[in-house]
């Protein structure tokens, strides 16, 4: 990590519904250290692992859930967002988000602010392995790849499902890097 490389840079943090959002918490928490200001979208999904309190807490910023209740931008929350941030960084990315994006589906704050972004994407996937492996799921990869969005890519290991494979969620200083690297 080059030191200071993150500071006074304004990263939005989307967090989708998977076990792996634990590490989206501490990534937020990383972040928050290496001198980011840091506004987390939780997917509804993402809320049934990991609350908005902790978000909060790590982040000193309010956790944005909805498309349809401006807590802070007029304009509604996906244009306020999508303006502010330098980065969208999603982690855990899960199969149906990653299918849902691909294709163009809007119909939540954090799918709508991936059309509304113009700054660069960054996805870090996270699911069993036998989902990670389906052709569906690597040509829903390969279409966001050409559509220019950038990825993490998971790493083999101890899966919460019991299994040791591919789709664990990057580390969260792996994600970091890989952040740094697209904001130079």
């Amino acid at each position: 990590m080059k030191e200071g490389a993150l500071k006074g840079r304004e990263i939005l943090l989307g967090v989708t519904g998977g076990i792996s959002a634990y590490k989206s918490a501490d990534l937020a928490s990383k972040l928050v250290q290496a001198g980011a200001s840091v506004s987390v979208v939780l997917s509804r999904a993402a809320r049934k692992f990991i609350g908005r309190t902790t978000f909060e807490a790590l982040t000193g910023r309010p956790v944005h859930t909805s498309l349809f209740s401006p807590r802070e931008h007029f304009q509604g929350e996906h244009i306020g967002l999508a303006r502010r941030c330098e980065i969208l960084v999603v982690a855990p990315a899960t199969a149906d988000f990653m299918a849902r994006i691909a294709h163009g589906f809007a119909d939540d704050l954090l799918t709508t602010l991936i059309l509304a972004v113009t700054r660069p994407v960054l996805l870090a996937p996270a699911m069993n392995t036998e989902m990670w492996n389906k052709p569906s799921v690597q040509r829903n990869i390969a279409r966001l790849r050409e559509d220019g969005l950038h990825f993490v890519e998971p790493g083999s290991g101890w899966l919460s499902c019991g299994q040791i494979g591919a789709g664990r969620m990057a580390e969260p200083l792996e994600i970091q890097s890989a952040i740094e690297k697209l904001l130079q």
